[in-house]
């Protein structure tokens, strides 16, 4: 029980911080309201189109999700290089393995063409 003591305390401080955070922000926040902070955009020109009107290329989502992608399984990378001597070559393996899976992948994306951007 007292090996989880400190994980309560951190939980509690953090708790605290977010308390302290959204009081501060109410209690400092500016109160006035106009006809300006009602608009989109509080730069002083008129906006010369609804944002909802444009439409954005599915290639965007899907360069993004594709980069999320790549990016947490990368991350993966750390705990298993800090952990690399008590692994041995059993954890060696498996990362070749994972490698390998995320390379496919990685080739099969390009191959497709995902990654092009014009």
């Amino acid at each position: 029980m007292e090996s989880y003591l400190p994980i309560l305390v951190f939980c509690v401080i953090a708790a605290g911080f977010l308390v302290v955070s959204l009081l501060a922000a109410r209690l400092l926040r500016h109160r006035g309201s106009g006809r300006t902070s009602r608009e989109p955009y509080e730069c002083g020109n008129e906006a010369e189109s609804f944002a909802h009107d444009h439409r954005f290329s599915i290639r965007y989502y899907l360069i993004a999700v594709l980069f999320v992608i790549f990016d947490v399984e990368t991350i993966f990378l750390f705990p298993w290089a800090v952990m690399f001597d008590k692994l041995a070559l059993f954890g060696f393996i498996e990362m070749v393995v994972f490698l390998f899976i995320l390379i496919v992948g990685y080739v099969y994306v390009w191959n497709r063409g995902a990654l092009n951007w014009a």
